[in-house]
C-alpha cells in the first residue's frame, strides 16, 4: 500500500469517536502505519432540539463527513448505520462493517418497567418507529421527542424531564452505561431501525488501495444484513421520518428478513416476515419492499 498513514473522519460525539476508536483498532491489525481520527462536527450535532427531518433528515449526520472525503481530507469516514440515507452518494460507497452489536432496544427509567409505567407517563424517543410500536403496546403513556447526545438525554430522564426513555443497546454498552438499563426490549417486540447496532466504513469508490484494506476487516455476514435492510428501505425510499422497523437476521444458509411499517398516523401497521436462502438475500429485500409498498398504498409517506 502506497500510504504511511491514514485518517479517519468522525462526529465528535462520545459515541461516534468510540465507534472510530474501534475502526481504527481493527485497521491497527492489518496497517502498519499512523492511523489518525478527525473529529468534523456535522449539522445534526450542532441542532440537538429539533426534529431531524424539520432540518434536512438523515443526511445530517453524514453530509459534512462526506464532503471532507470526496476532498481528499480524510481517508475514510466511520458512521452509524441506522444514521445515514438508504441512498449511496455519487462518488462514495459503504460496502465494509465491523460484526454488528446489538441491535435490540431498551428502556431507562426510574426503575419501572414499560408494563408499570403510570398512565401518563411521558416517554421520550426521536423515532415515529419506536413511538407506534410502543403505542401498540400502551397507549396510555405520552411519546415526546427528544433529541441529543445519550449522555444529555439520561440528565433529561433525572431531571424529570421524562419518564422513561428508549434508546439503541449498541450505544448504551458501548458507552459502557449497561447499569442505567431497565429493560431491554427483544427484536421481536420492537423491530430496529435498518442497520441498528451496526458500525459502517464509506470511502471513495475509486480508493482501490482503501477498498482493498477495508476487506481485511470487514465482516461478511454483517455485510449481507446490513445491505439486505438497508435494499427495504431503497425501495420504500424510506428517510429519518419513515417509520419501520427492518431486521434480518442469518441461520446458517438462511436469512430471515422482518418488517413492520406503520402509515403516518401510525393506526395501519404492514407486517411482513419471510425466510429464504442467504444468497438471495438482495431479492428477498426488493421483494418485501415491493409488497410493503404495494399493501401501504403510499400512507407511510409524510
Amino acid at each position: 500500500m502506497k500510504r504511511d498513514n491514514i485518517i479517519i473522519g468522525s462526529r465528535g460525539s462520545k459515541l461516534a469517536l468510540i465507534y472510530a476508536e474501534k475502526v481504527k483498532n481493527e485497521l491497527s491489525r492489518v496497517f502498519s502505519g499512523k492511523i489518525e481520527i478527525k473529529k468534523i462536527i456535522t449539522t445534526g450535532d450542532e441542532n440537538q432540539k429539533d426534529r431531524l427531518s424539520s432540518l434536512g433528515g438523515k443526511g445530517l449526520f453524514s453530509s459534512n463527513i462526506e464532503k471532507e472525503l470526496k476532498e481528499g481530507k480524510i481517508d475514510l469516514a466511520v458512521h452509524a448505520l441506522k444514521d445515514m440515507p438508504s441512498f449511496e452518494t455519487s462518488g462514495l460507497k459503504t460496502n465494509c462493517f465491523l460484526k454488528r452489536n446489538s441491535p435490540n432496544e431498551i428502556l431507562i427509567s426510574k426503575n419501572k418497567k414499560f408494563i408499570d409505567l403510570e398512565k401518563g407517563s411521558i416517554v421520550g424517543t426521536s423515532s415515529f418507529r419506536r413511538e407506534y410500536q410502543l403505542k401498540n403496546i400502551r397507549s396510555d403513556l405520552n411519546y415526546k421527542l427528544i433529541r441529543g447526545n445519550v449522555d444529555t438525554r439520561i440528565r433529561k430522564l433525572e431531571d424529570n424531564e421524562y419518564d422513561a426513555i428508549i434508546l439503541s443497546k449498541a450505544g448504551i454498552e458501548s458507552l459502557n452505561l449497561q447499569e442505567k438499563i431497565t429493560e431491554e426490549f427483544t427484536v421481536e417486540k420492537l423491530i430496529p431501525c435498518a442497520g441498528q447496532g451496526i458500525i459502517a466504513i464509506q470511502c471513495n469508490e475509486n480508493d482501490v488501495d482503501i477498498s482493498n484494506l477495508l476487506e481485511e476487516i470487514n465482516d461478511n455476514d454483517t455485510r449481507i444484513v446490513a445491505n439486505t435492510e438497508r435494499e427495504v428501505l431503497k425501495i420504500l425510499e424510506g428517510d429519518c421520518d419513515t417509520a419501520i422497523g427492518v431486521f434480518a437476521k442469518l441461520d446458517n444458509e438462511n436469512i430471515e428478513l422482518s418488517t413492520e411499517l406503520f402509515s403516518v398516523d401510525g393506526e395501519e401497521r404492514y407486517f411482513i416476515k419471510e425466510t429464504v436462502l442467504k444468497e438471495n438475500h438482495l431479492s428477498l429485500a426488493k421483494k418485501i419492499g415491493d409488497d410493503l409498498k404495494n399493501k401501504s398504498k403510499g400512507s407511510y409517506k409524510r
